[in-house]
């Protein structure tokens, strides 16, 4: 058996976000084009066979997460443990680059990663199906990132259209420096009455809009500044938030050159502060397949 494989963990944006309205189990459900981006985390699985049976030890970049039981990476390796009657102990060591609270799909991403990366360094003990009941138990986007592709996610947003082609677009992502919670989005939204927006743009024959942005917009009035801001720059094709937020996303028109896009990132420094989270990506279309770590 392989000791360790390193796996990436990628980010997504939400093209499309229609909230349809709230179910009787408290979930929302929605209807979301789903995409996901070069920009990943990354995640080591080593065995562990030095430490008692069943122990999960978790590494991270990023000191301000959580490392104890309540992480979601934690979550997602006991799940399988308990799931597969395996008991072998395992070290996992996250190299975080999505920032959290973003709308990006970090924690969703490196759960699902999890799971894909333990069932393939024990051989498959779960067939895809139960894994995908898995990522379901741990939150609504994980089943997502068991196999990322561009598609349609509907319910409240496990249940996975088939993969579709979208255009490869340079992407810039810009982050204040707070997060967002999607519960408090939620909340905010219900609060209005579910007044939803109606700002939607067509990209290369793509509706681009967020449900969600009339609730985060209201309280965070600084992103809808931006996002006119990025809106009027003829360096930007279309501009809107990703998710609950609290990333915006900026699709550069196609000609946009690497110096015009470092201008770009330079001015919205500038204009907004230092302390704003920006990042060049696009689409991801390489292979997720885990890569084997020396023993």
């Amino acid at each position: 058996m392989t000791s360790g494989i390193t796996l990436i963990a990628p980010a997504k944006i939400n093209l499309s976000l229609h909230i349809l309205g709230k179910r009787a189990d408290g979930y929302h459900e929605i209807e979301t084009l789903m995409a996901p981006l070069t920009l990943a985390d990354e995640i080591e699985l080593q065995l562990a066979p030095e430490a008692e049976p069943g122990t999960i030890s978790f590494f991270c970049s990023d000191p301000t997460l959580p490392s104890n039981a309540d992480n979601l990476c934690v979550r997602a390796a006991r799940t399988f443990y308990e799931a597969s009657g395996i008991s072998e102990s395992i070290k996992i060591t996250l190299l975080k680059k999505i920032p959290h609270g973003a709308g990006l799909g970090g924690g969703s991403s490196d759960a699902a990663t999890i799971l894909r990366g333990m069932n393939e360094l024990f051989k498959e003990p779960i067939p895809f199906e139960k894994l995908y009941q898995l990522a379901i138990s741990l939150g609504s986007d994980v089943p997502f990132f068991l196999n990322p592709k561009p598609r349609w996610c509907r319910g409240r947003g496990e249940i996975l259209g088939e993969s579709i082609s979208l255009p490869d677009w340079k992407l810039l992502l810009i982050k204040p420096p707070f997060p967002v919670s999607s519960a408090e989005v939620y909340t905010r939204l219900q609060a209005t009455g579910y007044r939803l927006q109606d700002d939607t743009t067509l990209l290369n024959g793509i509706s681009i809009f967020n449900d969600l942005a009339i609730p985060v917009f209201e309280k965070y009035l600084q992103l809808p500044i931006l996002k006119s801001w990025l809106q009027a720059r003829s360096e930007v094709a279309a501009a809107w938030m990703t998710g609950s937020g609290s990333t915006l996303v900026a699709a550069l028109q196609k000609e946009c050159s690497a110096e015009k896009i470092l201008d770009l990132q330079k001015n919205i420094a500038a204009e907004f502060g230092k302390t704003f989270w920006i990042k060049e990506t696009c689409l991801c279309s390489r292979s997720l397949q885990p890569v084997a770590c020396s023993p």
